[in-house]
């Protein structure tokens, strides 16, 4: 199935499009590839160029902030690097979480719960274009949260009524290791801002 008609059912017709994905033979090369890399580029090219070329104002002391472009382009390049990292850790926890919740132990599965609950973030990253935006962003991740709700029972096969529980213990595994991720990111030097490189008052 083409890329934009998968992303287009996930979003409008989620219950649905969860018994065709289940159904799919995959692998994780195959998800990574076809579905996860070409997603994940859409926020950190969008953030790149939403900041580099239109910036961001900075209330508290009223100047404009642009991030110079070489560093947007190392920062997009680590965020995306991180991204697809943070993708299989993610699956690598609903995989290992599934025995606890009745469900079945299965990594492909595991992977398509993820970039199946992480594609209203991805496509929402296109507000990253215009800055003052990004908030809109918030409510892409609630809807991936429901998204993560349906997914687990379907493709993990866990009960209905411990899908809840489920979702929780993922979201809260997942917040632990984006933290750590984001500690390491900012102990090798690379912050939001990138710097004050490109401030102007």
């Amino acid at each position: 199935m083409a890329l934009v008609e998968r992303v287009k059912n996930t979003l409008l017709s989620p219950r649905s499009e969860l018994q065709v994905i289940d159904a799919e033979p995959a692998t994780v090369a195959s998800l990574y590839s076809g579905y996860i890399a070409p997603l994940a580029l859409i926020p950190v090219i969008c953030q790149a160029i939403g900041s580099s070329l239109i910036g961001v104002t900075i209330p508290i002391v009223g100047g404009h902030y642009r991030v110079p472009i070489g560093t947007a382009i190392v920062h997009a390049v680590v965020f995306y690097v991180m991204t697809l990292i943070f993708v299989y850790i993610g699956a690598f926890i609903v995989d290992a979480l599934a025995p606890t919740f009745s469900g079945t132990k299965n990594m492909v599965q595991a992977l398509k719960v993820i970039a199946f609950s992480a594609t209203p973030g991805w496509v929402a990253g296109i507000f990253s274009l215009i800055p003052a935006l990004g908030i809109l962003g918030l409510l892409a991740l609630l809807y991936g949260l429901y998204l993560l709700y349906l997914a687990l029972p379907v493709f993990m096969k866990s009960p209905v009524d411990k899908a809840a529980g489920y979702t929780v213990v993922v979201l809260i595994a997942c917040v632990i290791v984006g933290v750590i991720l984001g500690v390491v990111i900012s102990a090798l030097g690379f912050t939001a801002m990138g710097g004050m490189g490109g401030y102007r008052p």
